[in-house]
Protein backbone atom coordinates (compact mmCIF):
# COMPACT_ATOMS: atom_id res chain seq x y z
CA UNK A 1 0.00 0.00 0.00
CA UNK A 2 1.29 3.47 -0.88
CA UNK A 3 2.49 5.51 2.10
CA UNK A 4 0.03 8.36 1.50
CA UNK A 5 -3.24 9.42 3.08
CA UNK A 6 -6.48 9.18 1.13
CA UNK A 7 -8.80 12.16 0.86
CA UNK A 8 -10.96 11.22 3.85
CA UNK A 9 -7.96 10.62 6.10
CA UNK A 10 -6.45 13.95 5.10
CA UNK A 11 -9.74 15.70 5.86
CA UNK A 12 -9.85 14.06 9.29
CA UNK A 13 -6.29 15.21 9.96
CA UNK A 14 -7.13 18.78 9.04
CA UNK A 15 -10.32 18.67 11.10
CA UNK A 16 -8.37 17.45 14.14
CA UNK A 17 -5.77 20.16 13.61
CA UNK A 18 -8.43 22.86 13.59
CA UNK A 19 -10.32 21.46 16.58
CA UNK A 20 -7.22 21.13 18.77
CA UNK A 21 -5.93 24.56 17.79
CA UNK A 22 -9.22 26.06 19.00
CA UNK A 23 -10.09 23.96 22.05
CA UNK A 24 -6.80 22.46 23.26
CA UNK A 25 -3.84 24.65 22.27
CA UNK A 26 -0.58 24.70 24.21
CA UNK A 27 -1.91 27.69 26.13
CA UNK A 28 -4.62 25.42 27.56
CA UNK A 29 -1.96 22.97 28.77
CA UNK A 30 -0.22 25.82 30.58
CA UNK A 31 -3.50 26.97 32.09
CA UNK A 32 -4.35 23.48 33.33
CA UNK A 33 -0.89 23.12 34.88
CA UNK A 34 -1.09 26.48 36.62
CA UNK A 35 -4.54 25.60 37.96
CA UNK A 36 -3.21 22.37 39.47
CA UNK A 37 -5.37 20.11 37.29
CA UNK A 38 -4.94 16.40 38.04
CA UNK A 39 -5.96 15.37 34.52
CA UNK A 40 -4.24 18.03 32.43
CA UNK A 41 -7.36 18.87 30.40
CA UNK A 42 -10.62 20.77 30.79
CA UNK A 43 -13.67 18.82 31.96
CA UNK A 44 -15.54 19.65 28.76
CA UNK A 45 -12.82 18.49 26.35
CA UNK A 46 -13.59 14.76 26.30
CA UNK A 47 -17.29 15.46 25.68
CA UNK A 48 -16.33 17.62 22.71
CA UNK A 49 -14.08 14.86 21.34
CA UNK A 50 -16.91 12.36 21.69
CA UNK A 51 -19.21 14.74 19.80
CA UNK A 52 -16.57 14.88 17.05
CA UNK A 53 -16.85 11.09 16.81
CA UNK A 54 -13.29 10.42 17.94
CA UNK A 55 -14.24 7.90 20.63
CA UNK A 56 -16.03 5.81 18.00
CA UNK A 57 -13.39 5.76 15.26
CA UNK A 58 -11.97 2.31 16.09
CA UNK A 59 -15.29 0.82 17.23
CA UNK A 60 -16.93 -1.48 14.64
CA UNK A 61 -20.22 -0.26 13.16
CA UNK A 62 -21.98 -3.32 14.59
CA UNK A 63 -21.38 -1.92 18.08
CA UNK A 64 -22.29 1.68 17.36
CA UNK A 65 -18.95 2.92 16.06
CA UNK A 66 -17.59 4.52 12.91
CA UNK A 67 -14.95 1.87 12.07
CA UNK A 68 -12.81 4.45 10.30
CA UNK A 69 -9.55 2.63 10.90
CA UNK A 70 -6.17 3.06 12.51
CA UNK A 71 -4.69 5.33 9.86
CA UNK A 72 -7.52 7.79 10.50
CA UNK A 73 -7.18 7.63 14.28
CA UNK A 74 -3.42 7.96 13.91
CA UNK A 75 -3.84 11.36 12.26
CA UNK A 76 -5.80 12.60 15.27
CA UNK A 77 -3.26 11.28 17.76
CA UNK A 78 -0.42 12.83 15.75
CA UNK A 79 -2.13 16.21 16.04
CA UNK A 80 -2.53 15.78 19.82
CA UNK A 81 1.25 15.40 19.88
CA UNK A 82 1.60 18.80 18.23
CA UNK A 83 -0.57 20.48 20.87
CA UNK A 84 0.46 18.15 23.75
CA UNK A 85 -3.22 17.55 24.43
CA UNK A 86 -4.14 15.27 27.31
CA UNK A 87 -7.47 13.40 27.19
CA UNK A 88 -8.95 9.90 27.65
CA UNK A 89 -8.51 9.32 23.89
CA UNK A 90 -5.44 7.08 24.20
CA UNK A 91 -6.42 5.02 27.24
CA UNK A 92 -10.08 4.63 26.25
CA UNK A 93 -10.57 4.95 22.48
CA UNK A 94 -7.32 3.17 21.61
CA UNK A 95 -6.24 0.80 24.42
CA UNK A 96 -9.70 0.07 25.80
CA UNK A 97 -11.30 -0.49 22.41
CA UNK A 98 -8.43 -2.67 21.17
CA UNK A 99 -8.46 -4.91 24.25
CA UNK A 100 -12.23 -5.36 24.22
CA UNK A 101 -12.35 -6.00 20.46
CA UNK A 102 -9.55 -8.53 20.75
CA UNK A 103 -10.73 -10.52 23.74
CA UNK A 104 -14.32 -9.67 24.60
CA UNK A 105 -17.41 -11.79 24.11
CA UNK A 106 -20.24 -10.52 21.91
CA UNK A 107 -22.09 -9.44 25.02
CA UNK A 108 -19.07 -7.55 26.35
CA UNK A 109 -18.41 -5.89 23.01
CA UNK A 110 -22.03 -4.79 22.69
CA UNK A 111 -22.10 -3.35 26.19
CA UNK A 112 -18.64 -1.83 26.49
CA UNK A 113 -17.78 -0.71 22.96
CA UNK A 114 -21.13 0.99 22.54
CA UNK A 115 -20.63 2.80 25.85
CA UNK A 116 -17.15 3.95 24.83
CA UNK A 117 -18.36 5.17 21.44
CA UNK A 118 -21.11 7.14 23.15
CA UNK A 119 -18.78 8.68 25.71
CA UNK A 120 -20.55 6.94 28.58
CA UNK A 121 -17.47 5.25 30.07
CA UNK A 122 -13.70 5.62 30.06
CA UNK A 123 -11.14 2.88 30.59
CA UNK A 124 -7.56 2.38 31.77
CA UNK A 125 -5.20 -0.52 31.02
CA UNK A 126 -3.42 -1.83 34.14
CA UNK A 127 -0.43 -3.98 33.15
CA UNK A 128 2.98 -3.24 34.62
CA UNK A 129 3.91 -3.96 38.21
CA UNK A 130 7.54 -2.82 38.24
CA UNK A 131 9.51 0.22 37.13
CA UNK A 132 10.32 -1.28 33.72
CA UNK A 133 7.83 -2.52 31.15
CA UNK A 134 7.55 -6.32 31.29
CA UNK A 135 4.09 -7.59 30.29
CA UNK A 136 4.92 -11.25 31.00
CA UNK A 137 6.24 -10.47 34.49
CA UNK A 138 2.81 -10.39 36.07
CA UNK A 139 2.51 -11.52 39.69
CA UNK A 140 -0.91 -10.09 40.50
CA UNK A 141 -3.29 -13.00 41.11
CA UNK A 142 -6.89 -13.72 40.22
CA UNK A 143 -8.11 -16.68 42.26
CA UNK A 144 -11.35 -18.44 41.33
CA UNK A 145 -13.86 -18.21 44.16
CA UNK A 146 -17.41 -19.45 43.71
CA UNK A 147 -19.01 -17.61 40.80
CA UNK A 148 -16.19 -15.12 40.41
CA UNK A 149 -12.58 -14.18 41.15
CA UNK A 150 -10.62 -12.44 43.89
CA UNK A 151 -7.94 -10.03 42.63
CA UNK A 152 -4.84 -9.27 44.70
CA UNK A 153 -1.77 -7.29 43.70
CA UNK A 154 -0.69 -3.88 42.46
CA UNK A 155 -0.17 -2.05 39.18
CA UNK A 156 2.12 0.90 38.50
CA UNK A 157 1.95 3.95 36.27
CA UNK A 158 -1.55 3.27 34.93
CA UNK A 159 -2.53 5.87 32.32
CA UNK A 160 -5.82 7.52 33.37
CA UNK A 161 -5.88 5.17 36.34
CA UNK A 162 -7.25 7.84 38.62
CA UNK A 163 -10.22 8.87 36.49
CA UNK A 164 -11.30 5.82 34.47
CA UNK A 165 -14.68 4.21 35.04
CA UNK A 166 -13.44 0.72 34.10
CA UNK A 167 -10.03 -0.86 34.64
CA UNK A 168 -8.82 -3.52 32.21
CA UNK A 169 -6.54 -5.53 34.47
CA UNK A 170 -3.98 -8.19 33.55
CA UNK A 171 -3.75 -10.77 36.33
CA UNK A 172 -2.39 -14.28 36.70
CA UNK A 173 -4.86 -17.16 37.03
CA UNK A 174 -2.11 -19.79 36.79
CA UNK A 175 1.65 -20.17 36.31
CA UNK A 176 4.39 -17.89 37.57
CA UNK A 177 5.78 -14.47 36.68
CA UNK A 178 7.46 -14.73 33.30
CA UNK A 179 5.00 -17.25 31.86
CA UNK A 180 2.84 -15.94 29.02
CA UNK A 181 0.32 -18.69 29.71
CA UNK A 182 -1.94 -18.18 32.67
CA UNK A 183 -2.48 -14.43 32.16
CA UNK A 184 -6.11 -13.34 32.11
CA UNK A 185 -7.78 -9.99 31.48
CA UNK A 186 -10.57 -8.60 33.64
CA UNK A 187 -12.86 -5.58 33.34
CA UNK A 188 -13.19 -4.13 36.83
CA UNK A 189 -15.26 -1.22 38.08
CA UNK A 190 -12.86 1.43 39.33
CA UNK A 191 -15.06 1.97 42.39
CA UNK A 192 -15.04 -1.70 43.48
CA UNK A 193 -14.33 -2.40 47.13
CA UNK A 194 -10.66 -3.12 47.82
CA UNK A 195 -9.23 -0.81 45.13
CA UNK A 196 -6.86 1.91 46.30
CA UNK A 197 -5.64 4.56 43.87
CA UNK A 198 -2.58 6.75 44.37
CA UNK A 199 -1.99 9.52 41.87
CA UNK A 200 1.51 9.66 40.37
CA UNK A 201 2.93 13.05 39.45
CA UNK A 202 4.88 13.09 36.17
CA UNK A 203 6.68 15.77 34.19
CA UNK A 204 3.89 16.03 31.62
CA UNK A 205 1.23 16.79 34.24
CA UNK A 206 -1.05 13.98 33.09
CA UNK A 207 -3.16 11.48 34.99
CA UNK A 208 -1.18 8.41 36.07
CA UNK A 209 -1.81 6.19 39.06
CA UNK A 210 -0.49 3.32 41.13
CA UNK A 211 -3.38 1.01 41.92
CA UNK A 212 -3.61 -1.63 44.66
CA UNK A 213 -6.10 -4.49 44.58
CA UNK A 214 -6.86 -6.00 47.97
CA UNK A 215 -9.27 -8.94 47.72
CA UNK A 216 -11.27 -7.24 45.00
CA UNK A 217 -14.23 -9.49 44.21
CA UNK A 218 -15.41 -9.60 40.58
CA UNK A 219 -18.03 -11.74 38.87
CA UNK A 220 -17.12 -14.37 36.30
CA UNK A 221 -18.60 -12.08 33.65
CA UNK A 222 -15.73 -9.65 34.33
CA UNK A 223 -13.31 -12.08 32.66
CA UNK A 224 -12.38 -10.66 29.25
CA UNK A 225 -11.88 -13.62 26.93
CA UNK A 226 -10.77 -17.07 28.03
CA UNK A 227 -9.14 -17.72 31.37
CA UNK A 228 -5.37 -17.96 31.08
CA UNK A 229 -5.34 -16.95 27.41
CA UNK A 230 -5.17 -13.17 27.75
CA UNK A 231 -1.58 -12.57 26.71
CA UNK A 232 -2.34 -12.57 22.98
CA UNK A 233 -4.97 -9.84 23.32
CA UNK A 234 -2.76 -7.98 25.79
CA UNK A 235 0.18 -8.05 23.35
CA UNK A 236 -2.00 -6.78 20.50
CA UNK A 237 -3.27 -3.97 22.73
CA UNK A 238 0.27 -3.00 23.71
CA UNK A 239 1.33 -3.06 20.04
CA UNK A 240 -1.48 -0.66 19.24
CA UNK A 241 -0.52 1.48 22.21
CA UNK A 242 3.09 1.71 21.08
CA UNK A 243 2.14 2.58 17.51
CA UNK A 244 -0.13 5.37 18.73
CA UNK A 245 2.51 6.64 21.14
CA UNK A 246 4.80 6.73 18.10
CA UNK A 247 2.21 8.77 16.20
CA UNK A 248 1.96 11.19 19.11
CA UNK A 249 5.75 11.51 19.31
CA UNK A 250 5.82 12.17 15.57
CA UNK A 251 3.54 15.13 16.18
CA UNK A 252 5.81 16.35 18.97
CA UNK A 253 8.90 16.01 16.77
CA UNK A 254 7.31 17.92 13.89
CA UNK A 255 6.03 20.72 16.08
CA UNK A 256 9.35 21.03 17.91
CA UNK A 257 11.17 21.23 14.59
CA UNK A 258 8.84 23.81 13.05
CA UNK A 259 8.92 26.05 16.13
CA UNK A 260 12.69 25.84 16.27
CA UNK A 261 13.07 26.49 12.54
CA UNK A 262 10.99 29.63 12.92
CA UNK A 263 13.17 30.71 15.84
CA UNK A 264 16.32 30.22 13.75
CA UNK A 265 14.83 32.56 11.14
CA UNK A 266 14.10 35.28 13.73
CA UNK A 267 16.86 35.20 16.36
CA UNK A 268 19.93 37.31 15.71
CA UNK A 269 23.37 36.92 17.24
CA UNK A 270 26.43 39.01 16.36
CA UNK A 271 24.11 40.98 14.10
CA UNK A 272 23.08 38.04 11.89
CA UNK A 273 20.32 35.46 11.95
CA UNK A 274 21.45 32.31 13.72
CA UNK A 275 19.78 30.31 10.96
CA UNK A 276 22.62 31.40 8.71
CA UNK A 277 25.18 29.50 10.82
CA UNK A 278 26.28 26.44 8.87
CA UNK A 279 26.62 24.23 11.95
CA UNK A 280 22.98 24.84 12.89
CA UNK A 281 21.89 24.32 9.28
CA UNK A 282 23.57 20.89 9.21
CA UNK A 283 21.92 19.88 12.48
CA UNK A 284 18.53 21.09 11.28
CA UNK A 285 18.89 19.20 7.99
CA UNK A 286 19.69 15.95 9.78
CA UNK A 287 16.81 16.54 12.19
CA UNK A 288 14.39 17.11 9.27
CA UNK A 289 15.51 13.93 7.50
CA UNK A 290 14.99 11.87 10.65
CA UNK A 291 11.42 13.17 10.97
CA UNK A 292 10.66 12.39 7.32
CA UNK A 293 11.75 8.79 7.91
CA UNK A 294 9.54 8.62 10.98
CA UNK A 295 6.49 9.69 8.98
CA UNK A 296 6.83 6.58 6.80
CA UNK A 297 7.52 4.29 9.77
CA UNK A 298 4.40 5.39 11.65
CA UNK A 299 2.10 5.33 8.62
CA UNK A 300 3.29 1.84 7.66
CA UNK A 301 2.58 0.56 11.17
CA UNK A 302 -0.91 2.10 11.17
CA UNK A 303 -1.66 0.59 7.76
CA UNK A 304 -0.46 -2.81 8.97
CA UNK A 305 -2.96 -2.71 11.84
CA UNK A 306 -5.77 -1.88 9.43
CA UNK A 307 -4.72 -4.86 7.29
CA UNK A 308 -4.28 -7.16 10.35
CA UNK A 309 -0.82 -7.91 8.94
CA UNK A 310 1.27 -10.58 10.64
CA UNK A 311 4.18 -8.13 11.00
CA UNK A 312 2.28 -5.71 13.24
CA UNK A 313 4.31 -6.69 16.36
CA UNK A 314 7.61 -6.12 14.55
CA UNK A 315 6.42 -2.85 13.01
CA UNK A 316 5.15 -1.68 16.41
CA UNK A 317 8.60 -2.19 17.91
CA UNK A 318 10.32 -0.55 14.92
CA UNK A 319 8.05 2.47 15.23
CA UNK A 320 8.42 2.81 19.01
CA UNK A 321 12.19 2.35 18.96
CA UNK A 322 12.69 4.86 16.15
CA UNK A 323 10.24 7.46 17.41
CA UNK A 324 11.58 7.26 20.95
CA UNK A 325 15.01 8.01 19.51
CA UNK A 326 13.81 10.87 17.32
CA UNK A 327 11.56 12.35 20.01
CA UNK A 328 14.62 12.57 22.25
CA UNK A 329 16.67 14.10 19.43
CA UNK A 330 13.92 16.58 18.60
CA UNK A 331 13.27 17.82 22.11
CA UNK A 332 16.98 18.08 22.91
CA UNK A 333 17.76 19.95 19.70
CA UNK A 334 14.78 22.26 20.19
CA UNK A 335 15.97 23.37 23.61
CA UNK A 336 19.63 23.63 22.58
CA UNK A 337 18.90 25.69 19.47
CA UNK A 338 16.71 28.02 21.50
CA UNK A 339 19.68 28.55 23.79
CA UNK A 340 19.23 29.50 27.43
CA UNK A 341 15.70 30.74 26.91
CA UNK A 342 14.68 27.23 25.86
CA UNK A 343 15.08 26.13 29.47
CA UNK A 344 12.79 28.81 30.84
CA UNK A 345 9.06 28.58 31.45
CA UNK A 346 8.55 31.69 29.37
CA UNK A 347 8.87 29.65 26.16
CA UNK A 348 6.54 26.75 25.32
CA UNK A 349 9.32 24.66 23.77
CA UNK A 350 10.19 23.15 27.15
CA UNK A 351 6.79 21.47 27.41
CA UNK A 352 7.69 19.09 24.59
CA UNK A 353 10.56 17.43 26.42
CA UNK A 354 8.38 17.04 29.51
CA UNK A 355 5.81 15.06 27.54
CA UNK A 356 8.29 13.21 25.33
CA UNK A 357 10.14 11.46 28.14
CA UNK A 358 7.10 9.65 29.64
CA UNK A 359 5.86 8.79 26.13
CA UNK A 360 9.28 7.32 25.24
CA UNK A 361 9.28 4.94 28.20
CA UNK A 362 5.60 3.97 28.45
CA UNK A 363 5.13 0.34 27.30
CA UNK A 364 8.85 -0.02 26.60
CA UNK A 365 11.62 2.38 25.61
CA UNK A 366 14.05 2.34 22.67
CA UNK A 367 16.24 -0.39 24.19
CA UNK A 368 13.27 -2.60 25.04
CA UNK A 369 11.83 -2.45 21.53
CA UNK A 370 15.18 -2.80 19.78
CA UNK A 371 15.67 -6.03 21.72
CA UNK A 372 12.08 -7.14 21.08
CA UNK A 373 12.45 -6.56 17.34
CA UNK A 374 15.63 -8.64 17.34
CA UNK A 375 13.84 -11.48 19.11
CA UNK A 376 10.90 -11.31 16.74
CA UNK A 377 13.37 -11.49 13.86
CA UNK A 378 14.95 -14.66 15.21
CA UNK A 379 18.08 -13.22 16.81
Amino acid sequence: MALVLNEEQQMLKESAQGFLAEFAPLAELRAQRDAGSETGYADSLWGQMVDMGWAAILVPEAYGGLEFGHVGMGQIVEQTGRTLTASPLFATAVLGVTAIKGAGTEEQKTELLGAIAGGEITTALAVDENAHHAPAQISMTAVKQGQGYSLNGAKRFVVDGGTADKLIVAARTSGEAGDIKGISLFVVDATAAGIEVERVAATDGRNYANISFNQVEVAEAALLGEEGQGFKALSATLDAGNIYLSAEMLGMAQESFERTLQYLKERKQFGVLIGSFQALQHRAADWWSQIELCKSVVLKALQAMDESHKRVPALASIAKAKLAEVAELSTNEAIQMHGGIGMTDEYDIGFFIKRARPAQTLFGDNSYHTDRFAQLSGY
